[in-house]
């Protein structure tokens, strides 16, 4: 806890009053004139002087240390008409402005490779990757309607279970490991249990980054990766939304200003609500039953989930979110297991411009709670829900030369309730409450247009343990040539919370949250743990290059996890501890290679990866060790108009590993004591598994999808997208699991073909 203060002293007096000098600031917000939504990666430049940056998330930008005087400010973003804008820089005054750009129809090569250079040469975006809107709509989905759950499914190092499942892995780690983040709040399941689709609206996200390892002080309480959601404030010009409907779900989304937004306006609000629900159980059987099996019976699938976003906006850029959510889930598989998960909550958000400083304050607070059930044919309740809260306060003070000091704190607390019966009916429970405190502290320095340095420091604090834990990194870029890139990231990384997720196979779709115990484990060799934190070393290496539209990258990674808590697998009797300590190891390499101009999109992954760990019994592979991974999306825009759109995806995946089956048995359940009656009681069927963990391999995974969209425009802002598209075109029989009980191999979605409509108003 002292370190925690003490890092806090520290920053506070980073973020000091600039002494009065002879330079002024320009500072300000990149609008879409359309809808006055921020812009992304827009760069802002003072003609014929070398000063320039780039619009963060929230359409910020920050010139500083600018001479008094008479300046011509240049505005080019991808996709906008490039806007010249006079300014007068005072001494010891922030000029704000406020600017809008117009949406053009065409590309210029000119405005492409300068809204690019600045990121590529200044953000070192080591292990990840940025998903704009524009590229979720580009991937084939059923019926038209694009999923970011698709999309990720195409990120280098990224694994997915499939079709169905609902669940991703990300460069060696479990899905446990991974933080989803919605508008800065934890999302404990963003993954419908179809795997097609998440719980995120499409239409509302403004961008998604994927930080596949590396990733910065300013995230904590995760080992391996980050997914962050930030959507849209909604449209403050005027009302629109779009309606659409597909064989698998039908959804609403409307947004438009309560007050809207003018230039010269103090305040705005807007409001964005969404609603979509998926009736795929009753579909699959209405529309193909006459295909048989296993459109009939295999497909009971149904998920209904709602958003809805309030915000306040302020003449300055300064804002305020006001958002709340419910997601629910529900599969009830060949009447043997019935599992529904419920997720709700909300928060507020804000981000904060000071008149005449160079710093922008953002924060926010939230509460959600998740809540997972599941029955078996045993009629023994699974039972998960984990509810708190999370709140934090960030500062980010912009510098001379794209450079900046970010540092903030966070503070979370959350109750976990969770009740288990294991593979011979022991029962294991957890109720427990935990609170945690981190603090962190980064400084981004770029050393002309040659060298970018981020080293910085987080302090955790885990209070139900308690442990502090203080974990430096950084990250790196070096620009050999403006074509040509290197890049390499290393850092420590923990957490506290864990899944109750079997490591025997993959698809498994109860997943309990806990805790880390507060009492002793033992090590695999039998010692004592110091402490029961999570523990990983990530480092990241790459190479960026560019071959006139083509980008290429190549990462190498490689994650130690040092400490891993586990559900004791090897639980037999009432006395055995719930819990057990494995290591782990996860390395590999993935080539990216990317292409977009005029019409043209392309995007080509490869994926070697390697994971295992180690229970002190024995070193095994995960059931997510997928040794290769190809992912293929290409895209044509044709017609006039661009109003045609043609895409392909194709995915190869090696096989995944598995536990075989030896034996089975009669389980007999004792739970009256001696006073059970064996020889008239029937017991349940147990399992016995092969002494190697994941000994076996499944078979080889592929499969092709196609789409055809043709957009018809009925007025300026008005239109329908009629779509087709064919989920699996070749039929392939991709193993989802097997059936250990009867010995059979169920399959992910065989051949789907699907007409869509929608309504963009």
């Amino acid at each position: 806890m002292k370190k925690i203060l003490l890092l806090s002293l520290l920053i506070s007096f980073l973020h000091v009053v600039h002494a009065q000098n002879l330079t002024g600031i320009v500072k300000g917000f990149v609008y879409e004139k359309a809808n006055s939504e921020p812009i992304i990666g827009a760069t802002v430049s003072l003609k014929d002087k070398n000063k320039g940056t780039q619009t963060n998330v929230n359409g910020f930008f920050n010139l500083s240390k600018i001479e008094p005087g008479t300046y011509t400010l240049v505005i080019t973003a991808l996709g906008f008409d490039a806007l010249e804008k006079q300014i007068t820089v005072e001494a010891d005054e922030a000029a704000g402005q406020k600017i809008y750009l117009e949406k053009r129809a065409r590309e210029l090569k000119g405005v492409q490779i300068s809204a690019k250079r600045e990121e590529k040469i200044f953000e070192t975006k080591v292990g990840m990757t940025r998903i704009t809107p524009k590229e979720l709509k580009i991937l084939p989905s059923i019926g038209g309607e694009p999923d970011i759950a698709q999309f990720l499914q195409v990120m280098p190092g990224v694994i997915s279970t499939g079709d169905q499942g609902g669940q991703l892995y990300i460069r060696g780690g479990s899905p446990i490991q991974n933080k989803i983040l919605l508008d800065g709040m934890t999302i404990y399941n963003p993954f419908h249990s179809i795997g097609l689709y998440s719980v995120f609206e499409t239409d509302a996200i403004r961008s998604a980054d994927v930080m596949s390892g590396g990733f910065g002080v300013e995230y904590g309480d995760r080992t391996s990766a980050i997914v962050s959601v930030v959507t849209k404030d909604g449209n403050k010009k005027r009302h629109s939304g779009k309606v659409a409907v597909n064989p698998i779900l039908a959804k609403v989304f409307l947004e438009g200003p309560i007050i809207k937004d003018k230039e010269d306006s103090s305040t705005s609000i807007t409001y964005i609500a969404s609603l979509k629900h998926s009736y795929l159980k009753g579909s699959s059987t209405a529309l193909y039953g006459l295909l048989g099996e296993p459109y009939k019976t295999k497909l009971p699938y149904t998920f209904t989930d709602a958003y809805g976003k309030i915000n306040v906006s302020s003449n300055n850029g300064s804002k305020i979110n006001i958002f709340g959510f419910s997601f629910n889930d529900r599969v009830n598989y060949q009447n043997t297991s019935d599992l529904e998960w419920k997720s709700y909550g909300g928060g507020t958000n804000f981000v904060l411009t000071p008149g005449a400083s160079s710093s922008i304050i953002s924060g926010g607070f939230y509460y959600s709670d998740y809540k997972i059930g599941l029955i078996e044919a045993d009629n023994k309740p699974r039972e998960s829900e984990i509810n708190g809260f999370d709140a934090n306060v960030k500062v980010t003070t912009y510098f001379d030369n794209h450079s900046e000091l970010n540092y903030g704190v966070e503070f979370t607390g959350f109750k976990t309730a969770y009740q288990y019966y294991n593979f011979i009916g022991i029962l294991q429970e957890q109720n427990d409450y935990t609170t945690q405190i981190g603090a962190f502290v980064k400084l981004k320095k770029n050393f002309g247009e040659r060298f970018v340095l981020e080293p910085g420091v987080r302090i955790q604090y885990y209070a139900s343990l308690p442990v502090t834990r203080l974990e430096p990194r950084l990250a790196m870029k070096l620009n050999v040539t403006e074509k040509v890139r290197l890049k390499a990231a290393a850092g420590m990384y923990s957490q506290n919370i864990i899944s109750s997720k079997s490591d025997r196979d993959i698809v498994n779709f109860f997943t309990g949250f806990l805790t880390a115990p507060d009492f002793e484990i033992q090590n695999p060799d039998g010692t004592y743990a110091n402490n029961n934190i999570q523990k990983a070393y990530h480092i990241i290496g790459g190479i960026e290059v560019d071959v006139n539209d083509l980008e290429f990258t190549v990462e190498p990674w490689y994650k130690y996890f040092g400490q891993l808590i586990t559900i004791n697998r090897y639980k037999l009797f009432p006395t055995d501890p719930d819990f057990s300590i494995e290591t782990g190891k996860a390395y590999g390499v993935d080539f990216t290679t990317k292409y977009s101009k005029g019409r043209y999109y392309f995007w080509g992954v490869y994926s070697y990866g390697y994971v295992d760990r180690n229970d002190g019994r024995q070193t095994y592979p995960t059931p997510f060790d997928r040794r290769h991974n190809i992912n293929l999306l290409a895209s044509y825009t044709a017609g006039k108009k661009y109003d045609w759109e043609f895409s392909i995806r194709f995915n190869y995946g090696s096989a995944f590993p598995f536990t075989q089956t030896q034996a089975f048995y009669e389980n007999m359940d004792f739970n009256n004591g001696i006073s059970t009656n064996y020889l008239t009681q029937n017991g349940n069927l147990g399992i016995v598994y092969a002494d190697k963990i994941n000994g076996g391999r499944l078979s080889d995974y592929h499969r092709m999808d196609i789409s055809m969209k043709k957009k018809f425009a009925i007025s300026k802002t008005s239109s329908l997208e009629a779509s087709g598209s064919i989920s699996n075109v070749y039929n392939q029989q991709n193993i989802f699991y097997i059936d250990r009980v009867r010995n059979t191999r169920e399959y992910q979605l065989p051949i789907f073909p699907s007409l869509g409509l929608s309504w963009n108003f």
